[in-house]
């Protein structure tokens, strides 16, 4: 398959090269704006029905994330210089613009009520008796491990953000809280919450996006030199990459795309993606010149004549990574989308910039010599008459190992946390595991609350009994911390008219219940956060649980739904699991089905490409089953590394076959063109094994080494997307010399019955 020839002569490449140095240059006078953002929601499936329910619930009781845990430690945390010092914390935090109110044992006041009204009293004054208060806070299971720890070293202030803060907003608050702490005096300080998250995890992302960048520079210069050896052969390359990258980023900036964790990968990615089409190109030209070719011959053959294949390697490539965008979770999507469009600005780039400037400069030289040339021919002949004649060993250790991996694949676990991303001893990971272990949890938990067919409210006695056996089951399993709910105000309102009597923070016997109901609107006032409606028909259960894990979130939550179903009588309340910590699990579960989506899309897509290559579906399923291959023995793979999958993980399969694909697709090309020039169907298959076989390795070199940088990452979806997709183009390497001509040679009548 051949272009116009007149497509790549010296007049229209020099004709495109100054369109694409112009449009660099505008690109230089007008540059995109540059943002970084990491945003939790963007990670939940936006098709999932829990997701609108989760809505409707943020817009009555407002979000339940928008918190930043702050915990102060002493030798002595009921030292009065120490609790002066941390007042004065609590009362600058309180001060601050974007802080809608802080929770600590600082500020925290306990109602009385007595024959003369309602009398506030500190749950902690610091000019009373400190040993006495220390004792009974310590003992007191309203307040320890809640906030303070159990064994007294920290003292935890909640800071309650405004609601949806942005990210700038998030981490100007971040900064001006830092500032407050630094100065406090007090050296021991915790912090753990989404603003500091997410500031946190940008900075990082800033970071790595800068040394892959790098990186991939670095790599592309190594890889040329060993494989070029001259001047010419490193510069021109370079700077195709580099306007290609440079197009492929502003692209997606110029839509007001904000770089992500996904985007860390993107460099990297279109790179070694460019550079495999490039070493095709340059090889084919450097045949040519050591044949005997004129430089602008061998040029504009070259890039004729290999143009329809590289296209249709990099759309396959682009189509795998566009199939993403076929998923419900946006920063799949849009990392699926901007992908895969940049690869193929990055072919846009190689056919308009390299042509011209081989034609500007002199002509290049082979860096192989005779004996290597002849090496490779004998390696590559050797490897084919090897592999017909062990067909039978060759189909058996396939079809051995794929059945091995599709075991696997059944026993695959699917885990993910909060801060996924991150390697369990990152700094910020520990931080937050601190919270779970002193306090009771860093991450949300929710459960909506609505009143049912039987009961007028969700205050009735009735109702509040069945919250009660409600919220025992939550802080038995899921080892929760303290629980907001309309049964804890009750209770907070029995212990008031009890004289403070820590004993009587239980539910109010029948006698005194009505009461109680009373003073439920001034103490629903004084709650940090809201937990009834207007109407008291619905309600909210807030609490905080360790991250542990989607896992074993499942797990305890399937427990609760049994509960509910046995024990709860939804007659009287309707109990759903609802909040950001739910649906990150979700998105977590839902890996399966986004897994699948976008590999049907992407094999669609293939099975298309051979076909309209070969104008025959049997041949196009032929192309088709050595690259799935690769992605079973991937499964092998991630079921003896123990490696979980989650919901990022779930752009590795569909990535990786995007890209093994493209050695398929250069094989068939290949063996297209030497039927097309009258050759039989065995000779076709071993000329194209022969001169294919090389490229294939080289490419799978440098799109292997390329992708095992991503390794030195500490984002666990750019680690194991390196890692993966690094062995997946291996697997599809032995699958394309092994096992695909062995699959092509039956094939033969079909060809020639075609062509009768």
């Amino acid at each position: 398959m051949y272009l116009s020839q007149d497509m790549f002569d010296k007049k229209f490449s020099f004709w495109a090269l100054g369109v694409a140095l112009s449009a660099t240059i505008l690109m230089f006078c007008f540059p995109p704006k540059i943002t970084f953002d990491y945003d939790f929601e963007s990670f939940f499936p936006q098709d999932d029905e829990e997701l609108a329910y989760f809505y409707a619930f943020r817009e009555q009781f407002g979000n339940d994330n928008d918190y930043l845990l702050v915990a102060l430690g002493a030798e002595d945390i009921f030292e009065k210089t120490f609790l002066e010092k941390a007042t004065a914390v609590n009362e600058k935090l309180k001060g601050l613009e974007l802080v809608e109110g802080t929770v600590s044992l600082l500020d925290m006041k306990e109602p009385v009520i007595g024959p003369f009204g309602v009398r506030n009293r500190q749950t902690l004054d610091l000019e009373g008796d400190l040993s006495k208060q220390a004792e009974k806070l310590m003992n007191s299971p309203q307040w320890s491990g809640n906030l303070l720890d159990s064994e007294a070293d920290y003292l935890l202030i909640i800071v309650n953000n405004k609601n949806q803060i942005s990210k700038e907003a998030g981490d100007e608050l971040y900064a001006e809280i830092s500032e407050i702490l630094s100065e406090s005096g007090i050296n021991d300080i915790k912090t753990a919450g989404k603003i500091k998250a997410q500031g946190e995890f940008v900075e990082l992302l800033q970071e790595e996006f800068a040394f892959f960048l790098s990186i991939s520079f670095g790599l592309i210069i190594v890889l040329l030199l060993v494989i070029f050896r001259s001047f010419w052969g490193v510069v021109i390359p370079l700077l195709v990459l580099t306007i290609g990258i440079l197009w492929a980023m502003a692209f997606s900036l110029y839509f007001g795309k904000p770089l992500d964790v996904m985007s860390v990968m993107q460099p990297t990615i279109l790179s070694v993606i460019g550079l495999a089409a490039l070493v095709h190109f340059f090889n084919h030209y450097l045949n040519m010149l050591r044949d005997g070719d004129a430089r602008d011959v061998a040029v504009k053959e070259s890039f004729s004549e290999l143009s329809i294949a590289v296209f249709l390697t990099a759309l396959t490539t682009a189509l795998g990574f566009l199939s993403l965008f076929f998923t419900s979770v946006p920063s799949l999507r849009l990392f699926g989308l901007y992908t895969g469009v940049g690869v193929m600005i990055m072919f846009l780039a190689v056919v308009t910039i390299a042509p011209g400037l081989l034609y500007l400069v002199p002509a290049m030289k082979s860096a192989q010599s005779d004996s290597l040339r002849t090496l490779w021919r004998i390696g590559m002949r050797s490897a084919f008459l090897s592999v017909t004649k062990k067909r039978i060993t060759i189909v058996c250790v396939f079809v051995s190992l794929s059945l091995l991996s599709g075991l696997a694949l059944t026993d695959l676990r699917i885990n993910g946390y909060i801060l996924d991303n991150l390697p369990r001893n990152h700094e910020l990971v520990k931080e937050f595991e601190f919270f779970d272990e002193k306090f009771g949890g860093s991450k949300p938990l929710e459960l909506s609350l609505k009143v049912g067919e039987k009961a007028d409210n969700l205050l009735e006695k009735e109702v509040l009994l069945e919250l009660e056996k409600l919220e025992n089951f939550v802080r038995e399993n899921y080892e929760s911390a303290v629980i907001l709910s309309p049964l804890s105000a009750v209770k907070g309102i029995n212990k008031a008219l009890n004289s403070g009597s820590e004993n009587a923070f239980r539910l109010p016997s029948q006698g005194q219940f009505e009461r109680v109901r009373e003073f439920v609107p001034q103490a629903l006032e004084q709650s940090p956060v809201q937990i009834l409606s207007h109407e008291s028909k619905e309600g909210r259960m807030s609490t905080r649980t360790a991250d542990m894990g989607s896992l074993k979130s499942n797990v305890l939550n399937e427990n609760l739904y049994r509960f509910l179903v046995e024990e709860i009588d939804e007659n009287l309340v309707e109990v759903r699991l609802t909040g950001t910590s739910h649906l990150i699990d979700i998105s977590h579960e839902s890996v399966t089905r986004q897994m699948a989506r976008g590999l049907g899309v992407a094999f669609l897509i293939v099975a298309v490409v051979a076909g309209f290559l070969f104008r025959s579906w049997r041949i196009s399923m032929v192309v088709l089953l050595p690259n799935i291959i690769p992605l079973l023995w991937m499964c092998g793979v991630i079921w003896l590394l123990g490696i979980e999958l989650k919901l990022t993980t779930a752009i590795i399969f569909t990535v990786a076959f995007g890209i093994v694909v493209d050695d398929s697709i250069h094989f068939m090309s290949k063996m297209r063109i030497e039927l097309a020039k009258g050759k039989s169907w065995l000779y076709a298959l071993k000329r194209t094994y022969l001169e294919t076989g090389k490229a294939i390795i080289l490419t799978t070199l440098i799109l292997g080494t390329g992708f095992s940088v991503l390794t030195l990452s500490q984002f666990g979806v750019t680690y194991y997307s390196g890692l993966l997709i690094s062995l997946a183009l291996v697997f599809a390497l032995l699958a394309d010399l092994l096992l695909l001509p062995l699959m092509l040679i039956p094939l033969k009548k079909i060809w020639d019955k075609k062509n009768h």
